[in-house]
């Protein structure tokens, strides 16, 4: 299993980190939210799940497509804006999308994703089907209003959903407290008798709370259910660098979160040859995916009329 976990937390990392090295040559043509920092969420919660449940993901949104299986060749050409790209080169970073993979979307638009969620969920449950939707969002995400209706519908209607609080204390520069007045988003959704917990950045526990609301699930057991899972970013909210010198946060108050890097956990759990085999694959699978995007072409014009809303 921590083989597994290393892996995914290794090859998200490692593919944000090339993003960076890219970044400033203008090759990507989309901002990039970078989940550096934030990859245990994603990887505790679909390391949990089948490939037959479905996430939904914010703009913050490479880890769970990465994690839930998402084609990375297609991602990096999505950020190229080339038309091999998981959206044809026209959505970017803040919006892939891989329904093959059950990586159902994401939005640049704070909290638009939660009520699709809640909606696909519906639809299972109607379909009696036994599969699981997860709704990613961040602490920001649980000041919309959509987030209290689609809590509302979803624990009314009991669906097969697992709400999930990316709570990194921040909403762009400005910090929950200064935003809500209490620092625990759980209690919230226990309001509407959803069960839910709080969990400390801990990939393991992650994964083995999540689990057990995903095999109840399947077991018939009433949802939704709801984890806020406190975590940290470690780059600038939006691009590739640190952003320290703007004043609303600390070096200090980051310490605490690098030292606990789950990358560097879980590759302590592993032998050096399974791990040297694994940083291999990944740092080979890398360099092919931007190979790919590199040599993709561009989109034609004729796709500006193509895939809209008439």
């Amino acid at each position: 299993m921590h083989d597994r976990f290393y892996r995914s937390l290794y090859r998200i990392r490692r593919v944000e980190e090339e993003i960076i090295r890219v970044y400033p040559t203008d090759k990507i043509k989309s901002p990039v939210h970078l989940s550096i920092g934030q990859e245990a969420v994603s990887v505790g919660v679909c390391e949990a799940l089948r490939a037959d449940d479905v996430v939904f993901g914010s703009y913050r949104s490479h880890a769970v497509y990465l994690a839930k299986g998402g084609d990375l060749k297609k991602m990096i050409a999505e950020l190229y804006g080339k038309a091999t790209g998981c959206a044809k080169g026209k959505a970017g970073s803040m919006h892939l999308v891989d329904a093959a993979h059950g990586v159902m979307g994401a939005s640049a638009v704070v909290g638009t994703t939660i009520p699709h969620a809640a909606g696909y969920a519906y639809a299972l449950k109607l379909r009696r089907k036994d599969s699981v939707v997860v709704s990613f969002f961040g602490d920001g995400g649980a000041d919309e209003g959509v987030f209290y209706e689609s809590l509302n519908f979803a624990a009314l209607k009991k669906l097969p959903m697992i709400f999930i609080c990316e709570n990194n204390s921040y909403a762009i520069h400005t910090h929950q407290l200064c935003r809500q007045p209490t620092a625990n988003i759980a209690e919230r959704a226990r309001v509407f008798g959803v069960p839910a917990e709080r969990i400390e950045d801990d990939v393991l526990r992650v994964h083995e709370r999540v689990g057990a609301a995903v095999k109840a699930l399947r077991a018939g057991e009433p949802g939704p259910f709801f984890f806020e899972c406190l975590t940290y970013r470690w780059k600038e909210h939006v691009g590739p660098n640190d952003d320290f010198h703007l004043g609303y946060r600390t070096r200090e108050e980051a310490d605490p979160w690098m030292k606990n890097d789950q990358v560097k956990r879980l590759a302590g759990l592993l032998e050096a040859d399974q791990r040297r085999r694994i940083e291999s694959e990944v740092e080979a699978e890398i360099q092919a995916a931007f190979a790919f995007a590199e040599e993709s072409p561009f989109p034609d014009g004729s796709e500006l009329f193509t895939d809209m809303f008439k």
